[in-house]
């Protein structure tokens, strides 16, 4: 209806694309429970190490090329059974930490900008019967309560998109029950099941936004985003430079509401925010905006605490500010898979030693495009470092064959293939790069994500395209194994890749080509 009717970007002849609607003949496939996905695992490497054992008796193998090549379809050093492979990014948060020369909490700022989900996750609706009540009792006193020390304040929500990375990764947090949202209706007895749902809280968050500033009538600048639009207290202020914003994060959406602070004069913004990544970001808007302090109050609680992110980006320098993106995006992050085993504190720590690897992360932000092989090379090196910092190869094909050999490691503890760290970096260069790259353009352009190492993949939506090559039981020659039952004819496997029959074969490793030398 939307393509055909609304948009007209699809003609009304054109045929209907077969959906993946659930059926009572076509009941929706059940997803294995992780207990048995792991045990499938440890069934595949028993199996594949068994073959290459009893195929190696009669072959000659090439370990070479058998570590070229993953153990499964998805690589175990960046996946988890398949799926992409979290770790904890607020880690990096200690890190950064180190390099702060101011302490405590800011005295004094000018605008506070808010993360408007992380807002609505810590204001619990505790007493509160409908959504006028919260609005009128719990949400608006907390804003009046930022407005008492401060000239103008940023309430910036997310936007749900279809058909977008984020719509893939927010699955995981599980599916929540749709409630109409309006002033009158009940609130949800569980609130953290009712903000699981996108559409929820897209209704939840236009109705905040439409509460400010209908009711806040402060003789301060009030600013919340709506959509792709911005709703303001003053009627004839220019929010040229907001909106409208296809910003589809509140992340970066924070940091373009920080430059246009900066650009009217205010000299102390504080960003309110629980992410990791808004405070990279802001280290590298304050690298953009060398005259303002940007603050983070990060953290909720006890936990809450300030952090200066000029004096960070101050500290590292320059170029290891505007490399920390990529870094981030490197190493972890919501659409980017971490190293299994390797945290942030670690990543960071090699990255302070391996100083090569800076120049490489801050070309790529500045132009995703111009990723090459000499790029390629010096992120192997650092990936080697990560997994061994005394080994003293420097591609991860050779190193996987060293460190799986000499360390007896397991294949989830060495480092993933070329072919599959090739496709990693292309979706870290996609969030790094494009993404967060562009956090102060209010229109980013940003390419398909399936260039990017994502793939569509029957009506799931957007999933990790982990790697060009195929398992190593697919690829590797020693491994062939032929079905012939009498004898080996020309056509067989074996025959036709000049190998002998092994054990593995149906043959028995009987078959007429044993005697081939």
């Amino acid at each position: 209806m939307t393509e055909r009717v609304i948009e007209r970007t699809t003609s009304v002849f054109d045929p209907i694309s077969k959906n993946q609607m659930p059926l009572f003949s076509r009941p929706p496939s059940k997803v294995p429970s992780k207990k048995k996905q792991t045990i499938s695992s440890l069934r595949s490497d028993c199996t594949l190490f068994s073959r290459l054992y009893i195929a190696c008796q009669t072959r000659d193998g090439n370990l070479d090329n058998f570590f070229k090549h993953e153990n499964h379809a998805y690589p175990p050093s960046l996946s988890l059974l398949g799926k992409l492979r979290f770790g904890t990014k607020s880690d990096l948060v200690e890190c950064l930490e180190k390099y702060c020369t101011s302490c405590g909490e800011a005295s004094f700022v000018d605008v506070i900008i808010l993360d408007g989900a992380a807002v609505i996750n810590m204001l619990k609706p505790t007493g509160i019967k409908t959504f006028q009540e919260y609005a009128d009792h719990i949400f608006l006193p907390f804003i009046k309560a930022q407005l008492r020390n401060v000239t103008r304040i940023d309430i910036v929500w997310d936007v749900y998109l279809k058909d977008s990375l984020k719509s893939t990764t927010r699955e995981i947090r599980g599916r929540g029950i749709q409630r109409r949202v309006a002033p009158l209706n009940a609130i949800p007895s569980n609130w953290l099941e009712f903000l699981r749902l996108a559409d929820n809280k897209t209704e939840l968050f236009e109705f905040l936004a439409h509460q400010v500033v209908e009711k806040l009538y402060e003789d301060k600048d009030i600013f919340t985003t709506c959509g792709q639009n911005v709703l303001c207290s003053r009627v004839h202020t220019d929010i040229s430079s907001l909106a409208p914003c296809t910003h589809e994060e509140a992340d970066t959406r924070m940091l373009l509401h920080a430059l246009d602070s900066a650009n009217k004069e205010h000299r102390r913004i504080m960003l309110r925010t629980v992410d990791t990544d808004v405070l990279v970001l802001a280290v590298l808007t304050a690298v953009c905006l060398a005259d303002t302090e940007i603050w983070v109050a990060f953290g909720t609680g006890k936990h809450l605490r300030y952090i200066p992110a000029h004096d960070i980006a101050k500290e590292i320098g320059y170029e290891k500010a505007r490399a920390l993106l990529r870094f981030h995006a490197f190493t972890g992050c919501d659409t980017v898979s971490s190293f299994a085993g390797r945290g942030k504190k670690t990543a960071f720590d090699i990255w302070k030693s391996f100083d090569e690897v800076t120049p490489a992360f801050s070309s790529l932000l500045t132009d995703p495009s111009t990723f090459n092989d000499d790029c390629m090379s010096v992120l192997e090196a650092y990936v080697v470092l990560l997994y061994d910092h005394t080994c003293t190869e420097t591609t991860v094909d050779s190193a996987r064959k060293n460190i799986f050999t000499t360390k007896d490691r397991s294949m989830d503890n060495i480092p993933p293939t070329k072919a599959a760290l090739l496709q990693h970096t292309k979706r870290a260069i996609y969030q790094g790069g494009y993404v967060w790259g562009q956090a102060l353009v209010r229109c980013p352009v940003i390419p398909s994500p399936n260039t990017h190492g994502w793939q569509k993949s029957g009506g799931q939506g957007w999933q990790p395209f982990w790697t060009l090559l195929p398992e190593a039981v697919a690829a590797c020659s020693e491994l062939f194994k032929c079905g012939c039952k009498k004898g080996c004819p020309r056509q067989c496997k074996c025959v036709r890749t000049a190998l002998k029959c092994t054990s593995l074969c149906h043959c028995n490793g009987n078959g007429e080509n044993n005697e081939i030398n």
